[in-house]
């Protein structure tokens, strides 16, 4: 049910730059709720393994509108970000992790679409980001590429995973998740693009039924009215249907009292 709320009240999208998941201490952070909704005031919040629901400018981060920027990224910063508006409605949420380490993997923050490449970066703080380096998926050894740059073509389901990766003579980098989405196979509104699939037939489920409580009972009470004028009509056409198949009636009424009265006055 959770679920259904987040995504029926999706209404914004959460970026991080530079697009990764991992950073390194010190680095410098921005994030950007992208909204849908101009009109909305959003807010940067964040959960952390010391602080729950702490907005951009509480003791974190420099806020400046839907943005928030960390001029300096401390371990502590580790963990998991999103938008929040004071309607209610939430963004996707974001996990961020910050090493004191020297090895870091830089990939993709944001679910990627099945069908897409993705290149998978190893790096160090200090040197080349070209040294030989080692991928890992679910803690088994995927390949070693000699540059330090993996690229996985046309992405799966089976893809999704947690990925790591190691230089010899520097070290591991911490794990990151990787979400593959499913492709939508008809072409998706600018509003509900950045949603998961899910996300938008729920989206236009939820429209429909609203779109139908809102016109079911229009429906039903015109069709009421319409009942109730053809019945008064339909009653007023029958009396008056017999009054002009029986004038005679009330006359031969008034016909008898009379030839009544004048046979009583004859006896007399």
């Amino acid at each position: 049910m959770a679920s259904i709320y987040v995504c029926l009240f999706l209404t914004a999208r959460l970026t991080v730059s530079p697009s990764s998941s991992q950073f390194f201490e010190g680095d410098f952070v921005s994030l950007s709720c992208e909204e849908d909704d101009s009109s909305a005031e959003w807010t940067l919040r964040r959960n952390t393994s010391k602080q729950q629901r702490t907005q951009c400018g509480d003791g974190w981060g420099e806020g400046a509108g839907s943005s928030c920027n960390i001029t300096y990224i401390f371990t502590l910063d580790s963990g998991v970000y999103w938008c929040e508006s004071r309607e209610g409605p939430i963004s996707n949420m974001v996990n961020l992790t910050v090493t004191g380490g020297s090895v870091i993997l830089q990939s993709p923050v944001l679910p990627v679409m099945e069908g897409d490449d993705v290149t998978l970066l190893c790096k160090t703080k200090t040197t080349p980001s070209n040294l030989p380096a080692a991928f890992y998926k679910d803690g088994s050894l995927i390949r070693k590429q000699p540059t330090g740059h993996m690229t996985i073509q046309h992405v799966s389901r089976s893809d999704e995973g947690l990925y790591k990766c190691d230089i010899s003579g520097h070290g591991e980098s911490p794990s990151s998740w990787i979400t593959v989405t499913e492709k939508p196979t008809t072409a998706s509104t600018p509003t509900t693009s950045a949603l998961p699939p899910d996300c938008s037939s729920l989206q236009l489920g939820f429209r429909v039924v609203l779109h139908l409580l809102v016109f079911c009972p229009y429906v039903i009470s015109t069709l009421l009215m319409m009942s109730l004028y053809r019945h008064r009509a339909k009653g007023n056409k029958l009396s008056i249907l017999n009054l002009h198949t029986h004038p005679e009636q009330g006359f031969d009424d008034e016909h008898e009292d009379v030839i009544t009265d004048v046979t009583t006055e004859h006896r007399f």
